[in-house]
């Protein structure tokens, strides 16, 4: 197997994170890094013990969910909770943060910010990133770097083509099949 990169591994903690999310509208992980060690995770949720949106639906107020917390501010809250000094570190986002939590990571003296996604990327919070001299990577998540079945997955694929094959498919069909399996799986 191929060893990931640094990024790869905190993109794949964000998204490992997001599936923590109590938000039916948008699954979002961060996660807050420095010196390649991870100080703090975080998922769009509810407050701890309060009503989630799986359970109750949305609460829905100028068509923004307030019942849950972002990603990003659940992640530098628990940096302030724990004690954990965030200034100089770094942030992976699933999506790109919106303009409160751009102000909250340039204020918490976040230098860095990775996000896999564009979601309604503010325009002023790229100027405010800009003016505070925070980076900003675009990082797509590339799922088939941690997919520890991709092997067995291929395998089985290629063996359902070889016996549609076998049983006479249409070349140009099996053709389509193959383009699809590479794609997917980037080979």
């Amino acid at each position: 197997m191929e060893r990931i990169t640094w990024d790869q591994f905190f993109m794949a903690q964000c998204h490992l994170l997001a599936v923590r999310s109590t938000c039916t509208r948008l699954a979002v992980g961060a996660t807050i890094v420095r010196d390649n060690r991870i100080i703090a995770g975080g998922y769009n949720g509810s407050i701890s013990g309060g009503d989630h949106c799986i359970d109750h639906g949305c609460y829905v107020v100028d068509n923004h969910c307030v019942r849950t917390i972002h990603a990003e501010m659940n992640a530098l809250l628990q940096c302030a909770k724990y004690g954990s000094p965030i200034d100089g570190a770094s942030i992976y986002v699933t999506h790109f943060p919106c303009l409160q939590c751009s102000k909250a990571i340039i204020q918490a003296g976040i230098r860095t910010v990775n996000y896999a996604k564009d979601y309604r990327n503010n325009e002023y919070a790229i100027k405010l990133f800009e003016q505070a001299g925070v980076e900003l990577n675009h990082i797509p998540n590339d799922e088939s770097k941690v997919d520890f079945t991709k092997d067995g997955k291929v395998e089985l694929l290629t063996d359902i083509l070889d016996e549609m094959k076998a049983l006479g498919a249409p070349t140009d069909k099996l053709s389509s099949f193959k383009r699809r399996v590479d794609d997917l799986f980037g080979n």
